[in-house]
């Protein structure tokens, strides 16, 4: 495996146990890590039933964080790990702060399956439509953020939105 891949992985373990600790406060099954050069400035994972704020998605909070960290709404130097393919909401608030990539794991459609409302817009898809430049990787250590899902829907009062 090549360095790269190592260090994804390591940045998309990081995102994972994000969720695993929402998972465990009552939260849904998503998490986010952003890194830059090297260094985590924001991470969270989604707290939408906690803060009863449908927009508090993982995505979402850990570039408050990231911004809060760096004091700016620039993280065009920054890189995101999800734990699932951003919704059009987390893709364009990573639009917005022009993070330059974006790594997730599990697929939208996967997050579908466990009775999640998505939209079933791929990132792909919105970057092409939106002329956007950020460089997109999916499905890094997709079975292993599929598992989040089923640790997340084998907890007795998982709720979906």
């Amino acid at each position: 495996m090549s360095a790269n891949g190592q260090y994804d992985e390591k940045f998309m373990r990081c995102a994972i146990e994000k969720a695993l600790e929402g998972i465990d406060a009552g939260q849904s099954p998503f998490g986010a890590c952003i890194i830059k050069d090297g260094s985590i400035v924001g991470r969270a994972h989604n707290r939408v039933w906690k803060n009863k704020d449908a927009t508090a998605h993982a995505e979402v909070e850990a570039i408050r964080e990231a911004c809060s960290m760096l004091n700016t709404i620039d993280l065009s130097e920054c890189i995101i790990y999800s734990t699932c393919e951003p919704c059009p909401m987390c893709f364009s608030a990573c639009h917005w702060s022009r993070i330059k990539k974006k790594v997730f794991g599990a697929r939208i459609e996967d997050a579908k399956k466990f009775g999640f409302n998505e939209l079933a817009i791929s990132n792909d898809k919105m970057k092409r439509m939106g002329n956007d430049e950020i460089e997109i990787i999916g499905d890094l250590l997709r079975a292993e953020n599929i598992e989040v899902f089923k640790t997340w829907s084998a907890r007795k009062g998982s709720r979906v939105y």
